[in-house]
């Protein structure tokens, strides 16, 4: 049962459930408010993902424990339902043969590729992101798919242990004589697991046991959270970014140079007078502006083209591939990205903050394959796109979370319109100085506010009350009241 994996083990005795828990999906990404920083200052992960191993014999009800707890727990961060019985082996066709003659024994650990459950819980609970296997029942085989997972603050693992069953009749279409023939595994291998569990769950509704585990949770996610917005913005004062003839000066942040055309720019989009029309056209235009400037960063190479009257001319191209993802996603520097590289892959990440703390919480990721599997992440190269960066706190978390998939610093280029000097950007690069920032303007001010009747509830909060903000001053009007962060992903060409 891999027991030093886990964080907590509660051993589920129940001989019978109905078939309907079993027919749900074997795992499953659960969201409810959003999950909280899991990293601290330094940028660096502070906590493990909290695991739990809910084992037992099939059909004891495992998962309805499992879907009790997340119900009592209610609102909680995102929560991972993982179950063992996706790791069978990937099998031979004479095993495949005795499978469908109920002649295989899928009850015996040896059935379970272990070493690769122990890796994916492990990526898991060290808030990496995971390939699950898919495996058909039906087929009695190891499916060439896989199951992205990322994000979980809790972990729930459903162990598959042998005992008869409705679901492995029902379900997975074994035969009851078959079934019988391997009844005594759960004897000789689950059984004597119970010693080792922390709580044992008896009866299929036991309110008790079930207050007993998701209190011990809370208290887990309590002494995990993190609130640390404020402190950044405070860290920041007395520290802001050294000017040189009004730029700011670092050696991975890059201001667009400040001419007459690019400030004439900023005075449309400042002005609260701008129409709509003008305001959407000069914002895609300086969109356009820094996805150039940023690209100046990736890296090129040597390429020698023959010339329509047959002169040979060397000049340079991309050093890496444009992988293909398509995805119908609005954002203020959306346009400026896809008007320079027409073919690039796009993912993102939906960012935005706690209504009662004003701490950022991930609501959303959605990535392409080269950042899913890590293998490929490794060696690619990601444009982060967000409007401003005020507390910095938005741009931590999405730059950790492409760390945790593997990405490297330096492959990281942040491209946004606006970000304040008096901000948590010097934290931001004190935590991942390898990162590049390209802007086009440095603003002054960061102001903490109130915003009165404001119109999306938070956890406890009721229509109209408010929530704490931070404004960019004099910043761009409502440019930055949404954290959507595009991702986009270059691949190296494989010479």
């Amino acid at each position: 049962m891999l027991a030093e994996d886990y964080s907590h083990q509660f051993f589920d005795d129940e001989s019978q459930h109905s078939l309907e828990s079993h027919q749900s999906k074997k795992n499953i990404l659960l969201k409810s408010h959003g999950r909280p920083p899991w990293y601290g200052e330094n940028g660096l992960p502070i906590s493990d993902a909290f695991v739990i191993g809910i084992a037992g014999g099939s059909a004891s009800g495992k998962t309805h424990v499992a879907q009790q707890i997340v119900r009592s727990l209610g609102s909680v961060p995102t929560v991972v339902i993982l179950s063992q019985d996706s790791f069978y082996k990937r099998h031979t066709a004479e095993e495949v043969a005795l499978a469908h003659a109920n002649r295989f024994d899928f009850d015996h650990p040896d059935a379970i590729d272990m070493p690769m459950f122990a890796a994916c819980l492990a990526d898991l609970k060290a808030c990496r992101q995971t390939n699950i296997p898919v495996y058909s029942f039906a087929e009695h085989q190891r499916l060439g798919e896989a199951k992205y997972l990322y994000g979980a603050a809790i972990i729930i693992s459903r162990c598959l242990t042998p005992s008869f069953n409705t679901t492995d009749v029902k379900e997975r279409g074994r035969s009851v004589d078959g079934v019988i023939e391997q009844y005594p595994a759960f004897d000789n291998f689950v059984l004597p697991t119970a010693r080792h569990a922390d709580i044992v769950v008896p009866g299929s509704n036991n309110a008790v046991a079930i207050d007993l585990i998701t209190t011990h949770i809370r208290r887990q996610m309590t002494e995990r959270a993190r609130h640390f917005r404020k402190h950044m913005v405070s860290q920041s004062v007395g520290c802001c970014l050294s000017t040189s003839d009004g730029n700011p000066v670092s050696k991975n942040l890059i201001v667009l140079p400040q001419t007459p055309q690019l400030k004439g720019i900023y005075t449309i989009l400042r002005d609260e007078a701008s129409n709509r029309q003008d305001f959407i056209f000069f914002v895609d235009r300086l969109a356009t502006f820094l996805i150039e400037k940023a690209m100046e960063h990736l890296p090129h190479r040597p390429k020698t083209v023959t010339t329509p009257i047959g002169l040979d001319c060397t000049g340079k191209e991309l050093d890496v591939k444009v992988d293909h993802f398509a995805e119908n996603l609005s954002g203020p520097l959306t346009k400026g990205l896809q008007r320079v590289l027409s073919d690039v892959a796009i993912g993102s990440l939906l960012v935005q903050s706690d209504a009662n703390t004003g701490e950022p919480l991930l609501l959303h990721v959605m990535l392409p394959k080269c950042l899913r599997e890590r293998h490929l992440a490794v060696d690619a190269w990601v444009f982060l796109l967000d409007a401003q960066i005020g507390t910095a706190a938005s741009a931590f978390m999405a730059i950790r979370t492409l760390l945790d998939h593997g990405v490297q610093q330096d492959h990281i280029i942040f491209v946004t319109f606006l970000i304040a000097r008096t901000g948590g950007v010097t934290v931001l690069q004190r935590a991942f100085p390898e990162v590049k920032i390209v802007t086009g303007a440095v603003d002054e001010g960061l102001r903490e506010a109130w915003l009165e009747h404001y119109n999306e509830k938070g956890e406890g909060q009721s229509e109209g009350d408010g929530r704490r903000v931070w404004i960019v001053e004099p910043g761009m009007g409502q440019i930055g009241k949404k954290t959507h962060m595009i991702t986009a992903c270059h691949e190296p060409f494989y010479r």
